[in-house]
């Protein structure tokens, strides 16, 4: 007895001594280690006053989300319709992680939720993990060196390159799944007439192009990109089995032989990536630990580095990431901080100098939840990582 109790009360004084930034720490699969706010370097009462305005931001009601679907797209995108599956809204949730472990959390954080235009980083990392294995020898080259058919075909469509589908700048022209480009976020009077841009140099977020993307690296994978990321990423950074990523009910095709299911890269039209809070919160380890998990490489430091990087036409935006480029989104917070951002309030929030990972689900003021997490780190601890 008198054994155990040193040895619990040693185990007790290595956690309390230990700064939550000083070790590379990743959770074990279905673990997560636990740290007291202020061992982890924060107020507790300015971390709970933080937490509580979470939830004060947050839609509470569960909620039929086709419906709410229906209602936001329909009035002004002709023709909308809901082509994957979606499952209802429930209460909010969220989680901040130091140190690689959770230091507060609120709401269930295992349950699934949709995610929306969040899943447009994770498909950034599977086209990160085609460059990574030479498949797309380089982004600036044009797509349709590597996707046969008529996707890419013509003097504007075949100008296109992966850079531009990454930085949503393709100005991409045609139809998928059974979805006009010009449909989605229309513009003008005549968006059906609208004005073609030569790729990479104009911005538009369209869910048709980020589609269209993830329909091209399944080419070049030949794999379902749900199967390459959870062999790549997934599996080794623990993540749960409960995750699912959907494509549309007409998005199937046949490649080698096989009938495949090109999944979307938001939930815009349905779809999209059904996930828990706590699995965010790996995929946002994974990137603050610049693609390293325990001591195994499984993204390339140097695609992370080129994928948040503000793009010439939005400088608040990498390869689908979001960024705080001259600290304009989050003044509190470092203008190295990039985060993935979804319909309806889902974030997940990366900050490398406070060695930072903040889940957030249904709550819609990113900048007020992540100020008031930063207060309550005292100035001694913020950049802390940084300067370490």
């Amino acid at each position: 007895m008198r054994r155990l109790l040193s040895s619990c009360l040693l185990s007790a004084a290595l956690v309390v001594a230990l700064p939550a930034w000083s070790a590379d720490y990743v959770p074990p699969r279905h673990q997560w280690a636990h740290v007291a706010p202020q061992q982890a370097g924060f107020d507790a009462g300015k971390l709970a006053a933080a937490v509580e305005y979470a939830r004060s931001k947050a839609e509470v009601t569960p909620t039929d989300m086709r419906q709410v679907l229906l209602d936001a797209y329909t009035p002004r995108e002709p023709g909308y319709r809901i082509l994957g599956p979606v499952i209802p809204r429930d209460q909010p949730s969220g989680l901040v992680v130091r140190g690689g472990r959770i230091v507060t959390q609120w709401g269930d954080i295992d349950r699934l939720d949709m995610t929306f235009s969040v899943a447009k980083s994770y498909l950034a990392t599977v086209a990160g993990l085609a460059v990574d294995d030479g498949l797309i020898a380089s982004v600036d080259e044009r797509v349709s060196g590597y996707v046969p058919g008529p996707w890419y075909e013509g003097a504007h469509n075949g100008a296109i390159t992966w850079t531009h589908l990454l930085q949503q700048t393709s100005d991409w022209s045609g139809t998928l799944w059974d979805v006009a480009d010009w449909a989605d976020r229309p513009e003008g009077d005549h968006p059906s007439q609208r004005p073609l841009h030569a790729p990479g140099t104009r911005y538009k977020y369209n869910d048709v192009r980020v589609n269209l993307l993830a329909f091209s690296l399944m080419q070049v994978l030949r794999k379902p990109l749900p199967a390459v990321l959870k062999e790549r990423v997934m599996d080794p950074i623990g993540a749960s089995t409960t995750w699912r990523w959907h494509g549309y009910d007409n998005s199937w095709t046949t490649l080698d032989g096989l009938s495949l299911q090109s999944v979307s890269g938001g939930g815009h039209f349905g779809g999209g990536m059904f996930i828990s809070a706590a699995d965010h919160a790996r995929f946002g380890l994974l990137m603050l630990r610049d693609g390293q998990w325990g001591g195994k490489r499984l993204l390339s430091k140097d695609w992370i580095a080129r994928a948040t990087r503000p793009s010439p036409m939005k400088d608040d935006y990498g390869y689908l990431w979001w960024l705080n480029t001259g600290r304009k989104a989050i003044p509190a917070a470092p203008e190295s901080a990039f985060w993935a951002a979804g319909f309806g309030g889902h974030y997940v929030y990366i900050d490398r100098e406070n060695d930072l990972v903040v889940v957030i689900r249904w709550t819609q003021d990113l900048p007020g939840v992540i100020t008031r997490v930063l207060q309550a780190l005292p100035a001694s601890q913020r950049g802390a990582k940084k300067a370490a």
